[in-house]
Formats: C-alpha cells, sequence, structure tokens
C-alpha cells in the first residue's frame, strides 16, 4: 500500500482559516472589558457555533495511537468544535470542504496544537479525530447530536458510517493509500 506522508505544522489563525476559526488565546481575536468586574474579566466572541439539530457536549480521552490517518469525515449539518482541557496538546488534519463525494488528499494538512487553543471547523471539514500526544489527553467536544446518533449506524461495508450529519470515509479501502502524520 502506498504512503502518503503529511508534515504536522504549527497552528496559526492563517493556516487554520481554510478549516475553521481557532477558540482561544492564539485567535486573532481582541477581548473587550466587562465594566462589571472592575476591568478584571475580557471576553470576546471567537467563533459562530452553527447546527441544523440539537448541540451536546461530550469529553473525549484519547490516548496516543499510530500518526496514520484511518478515516476522514465530514458533517454538513454543523460546525464542530476540539477545545483541550489540562493544556494538553494534540495533533489534526484535515482537507478543506467539497463537493466531492471524497476529500482532496492533496489539499490535507496536519497541525499541532499547543493544548492552550482549538478549533472549531467549518461545515464540511474533512477531518480525522485528533491525536493525542501525551496519553489520557482530554478534549471537550461540541458536536451534533444527530452525528453523535450517526456514527452509531455501520455502512454495509462495516466499516464506514453515513447519516445525515455524517460521511465518514475508510482512507486505506477508498484510496489504497496510508496516511502517516510526520512531526
Amino acid at each position: 500500500m502506498l504512503q502518503h506522508l503529511i508534515k504536522v505544522e504549527p497552528v496559526t489563525a492563517e493556516a487554520i482559516a481554510p478549516f475553521g476559526a481557532l477558540i482561544g488565546p492564539r485567535a486573532p481575536v481582541r477581548p473587550m472589558n466587562l465594566d462589571y468586574y472592575l476591568g478584571k474579566v475580557a471576553t470576546g466572541r471567537q467563533v459562530e457555533f452553527k447546527s441544523d439539530t440539537p448541540v451536546e457536549l461530550s469529553l473525549a480521552r484519547i490516548d496516543r495511537r499510530p500518526l496514520e490517518v484511518r478515516y476522514l469525515e465530514r458533517h454538513p449539518g454543523h460546525t464542530q468544535t476540539f477545545l483541550p482541557l489540562g493544556n494538553q496538546p494534540f495533533l489534526a488534519i484535515f482537507a478543506p470542504p467539497s463537493e466531492s463525494d471524497l476529500p482532496d488528499l492533496d489539499a490535507l494538512r496536519a497541525f499541532r496544537f499547543e493544548g492552550d487553543t482549538g478549533i472549531t471547523l467549518h461545515r464540511g471539514t474533512w477531518h480525522e479525530f485528533p491525536f493525542a500526544i501525551e496519553d489520557n489527553t482530554h478534549i471537550v467536544v461540541m458536536l451534533s447530536s444527530q452525528t453523535t446518533r450517526d456514527l452509531q449506524q455501520r455502512a454495509p461495508n462495516g466499516i464506514e458510517a453515513f447519516g445525515p450529519d455524517l460521511d465518514k470515509k475508510d482512507i486505506n479501502t477508498r484510496f489504497g493509500v496510508t496516511i502517516a502524520l510526520q512531526e
């Protein structure tokens, strides 16, 4: 099987823009002080979360696994957010939203998130679930309840999943390649 290597790059607001927007201190959002707290609280709207169905927050605990991308998925009905807890870094890989039934492997980019910043993906951004750099990494995932239901429904081939808000493709089967992240 062919191997497709994707070099991991540091995350910046500009680099991530085709896929989503940063949330956290690395995001290019100027906080505004709230008068109610003597200037001790500053807040700023970082992203707009959108969903066609009810939304849920889940907590994912992820351990290190081989840096090989097995699946790429997208969600047409909502944006999706990944927020690290405990300042734990993680890696993520994305391909931009597309009209095609499959992601553009030539457009794949991988990023290192330092643990103080997360991301809200644009609707339809292709992605794999984040990769832990340290075992027992915790990430809050904000997603549609429909996607949670869709993940329970396996496709007839038994390895993919589809639903109204999920298009999860097995990359090895679809392309005959292994995608690996290179730090």
